[in-house]
């Protein structure tokens, strides 16, 4: 048997990867046809399911935001207001070591008004009067749980589907899977922004965004929020364009001996993300540049949107990648961790981002970009109905709950003014319908038409996805 060379062996690993995706198509050769009409589509939908989104917009509230203050009311919280949580509720469920030493666990109704709005007469938050706004617009989801109940875990579960650092996101994997439908910038783009509300807030970690072990060019590619919105993507003085173009040609040709050499596919990854660092050049002041933006569309994201690194600034940003198809664009906003000063750090918190969140719906819905755009927003778990420390009249703080929390989204394929699941009347334990993150990472693969079990990357012997091994499934009560 004669040994295969570095680059066969490469390319038939790569091989293996790719049937595994396409387990459930029709042919291998169906495959290969999509392949050759889409070069830039790394596996194309040959899962049997209609995508419903070209796009995914992921507004991450980054924190867990408190969903009986937004989402879930539970007015008769009030007049049980200070007393001890129930035993018969909690259950014996775990709590943080901020609030596992409390002799009490009192109970702290929302102090804010809640009302119904639009035709469905979903009941939301007075501190959300843009999100009410588009109230009909919206799925919202009232049992989502999940298994982390620290911040760290719990944000990385959200985005790689473990709660474990050193998987692919979400993102990444959509990238792997379907690849880019713009040469200019890249699949899967991260903007970030500071609350408000806390903003010393947790820091969000680079590997958040990261490919994991699937090829890095597939990782996120953070836009900063100062200078140059990707680092070195200016030419250095006394270099031009033509210059650069020369400089690239030359690297180019020593990176392909090397690859031709060792077979390392990072090698590729190097040369193609040097090729999209010099397109990024025109395309990414072009994206930024939002002085041909008519007023009625700034003043519809408000105030805060001229300002850099805002998350009104982010929302309009997001609206432009959408424009030109970006495959999956993450906004993560934080400062949403009231551990107390609930009232008064979360109106500050949903002055930042409601009325831009009203306003990306609707001027994606207004030029026919909703249809094929999918929103998610939410948090990485919710909070306890039951005060963290002491009470008072208009005061309180809450710990972290992953039992049960609210989260919506909206366009492709979503049901509009639907709201999903229920919690009990201490919005501690739910009710009827339970999603999990395995679940809502499934139908965010589903609407993008990839089957979730389907998309998969050999590594250290598994089949690994993001949804896990864990079962996991589509939420179809959700979908139009």
């Amino acid at each position: 048997m004669i040994p295969m060379k570095i680059p066969d062996l490469l390319q038939f690993q790569d091989q293996l990867n790719r049937r595994a995706f396409f387990k459930g198509a029709s042919s291998v050769m169906t495959a290969a046809a999509m392949d050759s009409l889409h070069p830039q589509r790394l596996f194309g939908n040959t899962t049997n399911i209609k995508p419903k989104a070209k796009r995914v917009i992921y507004l991450f509230q980054s924190g867990a935001p408190s969903q009986m203050d937004l989402f879930d009311n539970k007015p008769a919280m009030i007049a049980r207001k200070g007393e001890d949580l129930p035993d018969s509720v909690r259950k014996g469920q775990r709590l943080t070591t901020m609030t596992s030493g409390q002799s009490k666990f009192p109970i702290a109704p929302s102090i804010f008004k809640f009302a119904k709005h639009g035709k469905s007469g979903m009941e939301l938050s007075e501190l959300i009067p843009g999100i009410s706004s588009v109230a009909d617009d919206i799925t919202l989801i009232r049992s989502m749980h999940t298994e982390a109940i620290n911040h760290d875990p719990a944000i990385t579960f959200c985005q790689t589907g473990s709660q474990l650092a050193g998987k692919p996101s979400i993102g990444s994997w959509v990238s792997y899977g379907l690849g880019s439908e713009n040469q200019e910038l890249p699949a899967y783009v991260v903007l970030t922004s500071f609350g408000s509300g806390r903003p010393d807030d947790q820091p969000l970690y680079d590997r958040l965004w990261s490919a994991g072990f699937l090829p890095s060019k597939h990782q996120g590619v953070k836009f900063r929020n100062k200078g140059d919105a990707v680092l070195y993507l200016s030419n250095p003085a006394g270099l031009d364009s033509v210059a650069r173009r020369d400089s690239l040609n030359r690297i180019a040709a020593l990176n392909k001996k090397h690859f031709d050499a060792v077979g390392d596919p990072e090698i590729q990854t190097r040369i193609s993300q040097y090729e999209m660092a010099f397109r990024m050049q025109t395309s990414v002041p072009d994206l930024l540049d939002i002085s041909k933006e008519p007023k009625h569309i700034l003043d519809l994201y408000g105030p805060d949107v001229s300002k850099p690194g805002s998350y009104a600034s982010n929302c309009l940003f997001a609206r432009r990648l959408a424009e030109r198809n970006v495959r999956f664009i993450q906004l993560f906003h934080m400062g949403w961790d009231h551990h107390g000063g609930l009232p008064n750090a979360i109106k500050g918190q949903c002055k930042d981002v409601d009325k831009a969140t009203a306003a990306l719906i609707t001027d994606l819905k207004q030029r026919g970009l909703l249809e094929d755009t999918l929103i998610v927003w939410g948090g990485e778990f919710g909070r306890t109905i039951y005060s963290q420390g002491g009470i008072t009249e208009n005061n309180y703080g809450r710990d972290h709950h992953p039992r049960c929390y609210s989260v919506f989204l909206a366009g492709a394929g979503i049901k509009k003014g639907f709201a999903y699941g229920s919690t009990d009347e201490f919005c501690y334990n739910i009710t009827e319908n339970p999603v999990s993150v395995y679940d809502l990472n499934a139908t965010i693969l589903n609407q993008l038409g990839i089957n979730h079990d389907s998309l998969t990357f050999k590594f250290q012997g598994l089949n690994a996805k993001l949804t896990g091994v864990e079962p996991a499934k589509i939420i179809k009560d959700i979908l139009s």
